[in-house]
């Protein structure tokens, strides 16, 4: 016969485990939804930077992005956060389709934007539609709002050190030459294996 002690036991240990696995499951989606960014859905520094690294190992011929808004904090000033927020949320969606399947785009933070992206034959044209996409109007309650797009960019296989440090720094450097140079990001700047800086085509139109 059975001991009703021993089932007891049982029925105590299978209730403990199911109740750590139902808490490690809350915990996981608590903190995947942490390192993702409310506003644009996005991956926050955190979450990006995990995901970043792990595409520079398997694909050490990626490339490296950081875009600011131009022009951002005067539709924050003249027209209210809300609209801020609808700006930097079309941004986001823009960004993530412009990165497609292969990429892994975030949010640093404020209007900083960051993606890593495979590098390929096409990637300073696909850069500049990047630039071109950011740039377009976002509808907000009736009103037309416009900012710029400033974006630097690196190919991790031209760098001295081959790491996602390394291109984030260049890729920052970039991107602030083009803050020194242009207004409203009209022009890219790219790493110095890209070409210098070009007028940008108009090629597409995206309405948050």
């Amino acid at each position: 016969m059975t001991n009703p002690a021993n089932i007891t036991l049982a029925l105590t240990a299978l209730a403990l485990a199911g109740g750590w696995a139902l808490h490690a499951s809350r915990l996981h989606r608590h903190l995947d939804r942490s390192r993702h960014d409310p506003l644009t859905g996005l991956w926050t520094r955190d979450g990006w930077t995990r995901r970043a690294e792990r595409i520079i190992a398997r694909r050490p011929r990626a490339a490296v992005l950081l875009a600011d808004l131009d022009g951002f904090k005067p539709v924050n000033d003249v027209h209210g956060h809300a609209a801020g927020d609808t700006v930097l949320a079309a941004a986001g969606q823009r960004l993530t389709a412009w990165c497609g399947a292969h990429g892994v785009a975030g949010r640093l933070g404020g209007d900083e934007f960051v993606a890593v992206v495979d590098d390929d034959a096409r990637l300073d044209d696909r850069l500049a539609d990047l630039a071109e996409l950011l740039r377009q109007p976002v509808e907000h309650q009736g009103v037309t709002l416009t900012v710029g797009a400033s974006i630097g960019a690196a190919r991790l296989a031209t760098l001295p050190e081959s790491t996602l440090s390394a291109a984030l720094t260049a890729a920052d450097q970039a991107m602030y030459r083009v803050k020194g140079r242009t207004r409203r990001g009209r022009r890219l700047l790219l790493a110095p294996a890209f070409a210098a800086l070009r007028s940008l085509p108009q090629r597409m139109r995206l309405v948050a």
